[in-house]
């Protein structure tokens, strides 16, 4: 993608900045296009016991002064230093004396208006609420063997399985028996069960298969006071306030700055000891405000882009949207992505609402991780809440996947076609036995690939392919946005009784697990978990959003059919082909004879499976339904909401019986 020269003009908006430069001659930037890029880190401090350098892009400024705290909130500076223009629009200042243990915020004066406090946009430890950044001894925030730990072993994209989590949902509530609720230090403690000495925790984690967990936002977010956590408050966290530092209100002690980010790190080493990966949920879009955010108070209207008549583009829905096709804030994103990955070790990425990106910000976000480890996942939301301000054909939408290779996008088409639409909690799909979904399903168990038995025009969202590879789809029915599964079964189906929500939730799974994209699943979802049918719970109380681990005692066949459904799934390749090409060859879908039943071969050993042809089928009917099969001999393994891959019975000749409301899985 080329970016114009001009980008404001092209929507008619001029805009002239002006600045002072370190020879004093005012210098003009009539587009922000314009603004000098900084080279090397964008690390706005850098301490050592005999003096503490400060670095600020500001290049609009006019001054900008350094404030000294010896507190993390309240009281005023006790010292101000005046900082001094540098290249690149990089104001600095040098403090010779021993400032950790120090607080410190920038304050730049732009056309005679002093901006306000900040703790800069590349803040990285930050006292209580986030206001001021910190000056600490980074040696004290590594555990004990932080230096050797490492990444579990990842031979392929198609062997990921994700598992969406919200630190307060996992572990706040009695019966989980963690000490740490609702803190990183949950996923530390191992032997915690519910109150039946069922397992919860991260050893529920290990039991149940998963191979990477999805935290929703933990970077130090706006919507909940850290001073007041014994109200309880809760957030999903979608609204950022400081990229680059962990959230305090999960540590156990958000006035300490080093403490948060020594617990996130602790969690982290014990999920990797636990052969789990970690992923990051980041909401790069937008930021919790516009006027008083760490990016408009230091670079006025640079991160952000703007509408024709110069108010501000809300392609996030929240009131803004960033600018990541401008030099600085892609520079920004790939820089905090590579901090994380290298600081935390963490493994993975998910971009909030990732359509309102650049696609070549993707690509070269993409490009820095692969010099880490390129074994890093990257995948994000394939839409815009609103249209966002810049061509779409230049966006990170799902129509655009094909030119991002080794990210993924969420595939709503399988989803909806599953449950119904999303935007329309009563109505069904395929789960509750209405024609039309069929198609859908087909579009996700091939992994949103081209393949010659896809009729495009009876998928529901999408006219055409838009993954090159299978693994650039997430395969999923529910997350923490909308209705959990047994919310959405139960609003699409009225009067649906516990067995038939037990079968249907079932068989949404193997529709997920079977298909050839990345399996996702919502944290709790293992043990039907429900939301008492609040489907936008970002602030509801924990009575909401807490999950009940007696469910794993009530539900105890459902957790193990999601077990057995996830160590199917690692155990036979054919599942998890990860190869366009191979998929097009070894998977066949089978002839049926009317709607609520489709049916495929994994054909010819394959991916290298033992097992030679393997027949999947889904039958949503209320009734059995008949399938005719390419003759033989066949071992069942799946079967009437049981999975048992030692063999559930034979199944001989070219007819078989799908019991009504599951999946049948068998091989030969």
């Amino acid at each position: 993608m080329k970016v114009s020269t001009n980008y404001l003009a092209i929507f008619g908006v001029t805009t002239v900045a002006t600045v002072m430069s370190c020879s004093s001659v005012k210098k003009e930037y009539t587009s922000f296009e314009l603004y000098p890029v900084r080279t090397g880190s964008l690390v706005e401090m850098e301490y050592t016991p005999g003096a503490t350098n400060f670095m600020l892009w500001s290049p609009t400024a006019d001054e900008v002064r350094l404030m000294l705290y010896d507190a993390s909130e309240g009281g005023h500076a006790y010292e101000t230093v005046k900082m001094q223009p540098g290249e690149d629009g990089t104001w600095t200042a040098t403090v010779n004396e021993d400032l950790l243990g120090k607080f410190y915020t920038f304050n730049a004066k732009i056309n005679d208006k002093w901006q306000g406090d900040t703790p800069g946009i590349n803040a990285r430890a930050v006292g209580v609420n986030g206001k001021r950044a910190a000056i600490i001894n980074w040696n004290s925030t590594n555990p004990e063997g932080w230096e050797n730990d490492r990444r579990p072993p990842l031979k392929s994209p198609a062997d990921i399985i994700i598992y969406e989590m919200h630190h307060r949902d996992f572990s706040v509530d009695s019966t989980s028996g963690v000490r740490n609720k609702g803190k990183y230090l949950a996923l530390t403690e191992h032997g915690t069960t519910n109150p039946d000495k069922l397992l919860t925790g991260i050893d529920h984690l290990i039991e149940l298969g998963v191979t990477h967990v999805h935290l929703l936002p933990s970077f130090d977010y706006a919507s909940v006071d850290e001073t007041k956590l014994d109200e309880n408050r809760y957030n999903w966290g979608y609204d950022p306030q400081n990229y680059n530092v962990p959230d305090g209100s999960y540590s156990t002690d958000p006035y300490k700055p080093d403490t948060r980010i020594r617990e996130f790190k602790q969690m982290v080493q014990a999920l990797h000891k636990a052969g789990i990966r970690v992923i990051m949920d980041m909401v790069y879009n937008h930021t919790f405000n516009t006027g008083g955010s760490n990016f408009e108070r230091t670079v006025p209207g640079y991160f952000y882009r703007q509408k024709a008549d110069g108010t501000w583009a809300d392609g996030s829905g929240c009131g803004n949207e960033t600018a990541s096709e401008r030099p600085m804030m892609r520079k920004f994103m790939i820089e905090s992505i590579l901090y994380w990955a290298k600081e935390y070790h963490i493994d993975g990425f998910r971009f909030d609402l990732m359509g309102v990106h650049d696609i070549e910000t993707m690509n070269a976000i993409r490009e820095a991780v692969n010099t880490v480890d390129p074994t890093i996942c990257l995948y994000g939301e394939g839409w815009a809440a609103q249209s966002p301000q810049y061509p779409a054909d230049s966006l990170a939408m799902k129509a655009n996947m094909f030119q991002m290779p080794g990210i993924a996008a969420f595939s709503d088409e399988l989803r909806d076609g599953i449950c119904g639409p999303v935007s329309v909690k009563h109505k069904g799909a395929f789960l509750a036995g209405i024609p039309g979904g069929e198609m859908s399903l087909k579009f996700g168990i091939v992994g949103a690939i081209k393949h010659p038995q896809i009729h495009y025009d009876s998928v529901n969202y999408s006219r055409k392919s838009w993954a090159e590879q299978p693994t650039q789809m997430i395969s999923y029915v529910s997350c923490h946005d909308g209705l959990c599964l047994v919310d959405r079964l139960k609003a699409s189906m009225p009067g649906i009784t516990p067995e038939q929500l037990a079968r249907l939730d079932k068989l949404a799974q193997t529709v997920v697990f079977t298909s050839q994209g990345i399996p996702f699943i919502y944290a709790g979802e293992e043990i039907m978990r429900d939301k008492q049918g609040v489907d936008n719970s970002y602030k509801s109380p924990d009575a909401v959003n807490a999950i009940d681990w007696r469910r794993k005692t009530t539900n105890g066949d459902v957790f193990m059919y999601y077990k057995r459904l996830i160590d199917l799934r690692k155990s036979h390749p054919a599942f998890r082909m990860g190869d366009a090409e191979m998929v097009r060859k070894h998977l066949e879908f089978l002839p049926v004879e009317g709607n609520n039943l489709v049916a495929f071969c994994l054909k010819d050993h394959a991916n290298g499976d033992s097992w030679g042809d393997i027949i999947v089928a889904f039958n949503s009917r209320t009734t059995p339904a008949r399938l005719v099969v390419p003759a033989g001999k066949y071992t069942i393994v799946c079967r009437d909401d049981v999975i048992d891959v030692r063999g559930l019975g034979i199944q001989t000749g070219s007819e078989v019986i799908i019991p009504a409301q599951s999946a049948l899985i068998m091989y030969k």
